[in-house]
């Protein structure tokens, strides 16, 4: 089966993931696969590869996709943040390497159904696990005005989140609001045709903002790194791709932390806290993708890789 296009970053990342051919390594957004492809191609026979996803779609397509690792290759069903749990049961101790892409598959966007899209009419879902109670929907029909505002400006970082709010209360006193592509062209309405940016659409940051919500992804984000140190090997590798200030900052944040734990005040001649170094950071700087990434895959413009490596104790 092809591969759409070739995956955000993938040399960039399987650079700095290093990897050894025997072992052991996490893709802990597998998606459609490609990512995983790439790391797959570097393992020799010892090697194993963990996948996870909370997508029954992209598990169902990555196990075609990557059936070829027979049995060195482990998915799951489950969420990035609950990797320690899911190692513990496969009897793995730690691993080499963590890979997260944290942006949406073309599967999802294009072909899911479930409204991540503002270019499709679509139910306003966005559930990345469907056995989720909460949609997209759900939150726009129901939540106040202060509560829709709160998520647009806190999620999606929306400069008119209290007009797109009080258009979006007005619009649904009238009748729900059931598909993405009704929710793109009620917010469309509030931007001039002249004020708008050509390379984005008006309604990302609310679609931004509500898959977040409804996929609580900054909380598992921020459980994933607080429990990641003791699950990597020493001299294993942690790659994490973002696509949005959020999610960077925090990842960025984490990272320092790991790299200089020690919370001793800056006018203590010597440390007394005992907090050692977790990470050693790969680079200062986030790595971007270039300008023929871009052209051949517009999704990448956004995108930011940082990697840390664990710091052999």
């Amino acid at each position: 089966m092809e591969y759409p296009h070739e995956p955000v970053l993938v040399h960039e990342a399987m650079k700095n993931l290093a990897i050894v051919p025997d072992g052991v390594y996490v893709d802990g957004t597998v998606g459609s696969g490609g990512h995983s492809r790439a790391m797959a191609e570097k393992l020799g026979p010892g090697g194993r590869l963990v996948c996870l996803d909370r997508d029954p779609d992209a598990i169902r397509l990555s196990k075609t996709r990557l059936r070829l690792l027979g049995d060195r290759l482990f998915i799951v069903k489950a969420s990035y943040g609950d990797l320690g749990e899911v190692l513990q049961k496969e009897g793995i101790p730690g691993v080499h390497g963590v890979l997260l892409d944290l942006g949406m598959s073309t599967q999802q966007l294009e072909r899911s159904g479930r409204g991540f899209s503002f270019n499709r009419d679509e139910p306003l879902d966005m559930r990345m696990d469907p056995d989720l109670e909460v949609t997209a929907g759900d939150l726009v029909n129901t939540l106040s005005m202060p509560e829709l505002e709160g998520i647009l400006r806190k999620y999606g970082e929306e400069r008119k989140a209290r007009s797109i709010a009080r258009r979006i209360i007005r619009a649904r006193s009238k009748a729900p609001i059931r598909t993405s592509l009704q929710l793109a062209e009620l917010i469309k309405s509030l931007f001039p045709a002249h004020g708008r940016r050509a390379a984005r659409h008006p309604a990302t940051r609310t679609f931004q903002a509500l898959r977040i919500a409804v996929n609580r992804e900054l909380e598992i984000l921020k459980l994933f790194l607080e429990r990641l140190p003791p699950l990597v090997l020493g001299g294993g590798r942690v790659v994490i791709i973002s696509y949005h200030s959020l999610e960077d900052r925090m990842v960025k944040r984490c990272m320092e932390n790991w790299e200089r734990p020690c919370t001793c005040p800056t006018n203590f001649p010597q440390c007394v806290c005992g907090k050692k170094p977790l990470f050693s950071r790969i680079g200062l700087r986030p790595i971007r993708p270039g300008g023929l990434e871009i052209d051949q895959n517009p999704k990448a413009r956004s995108a930011l890789l940082r990697a840390a490596e664990r710091v052999i104790q």
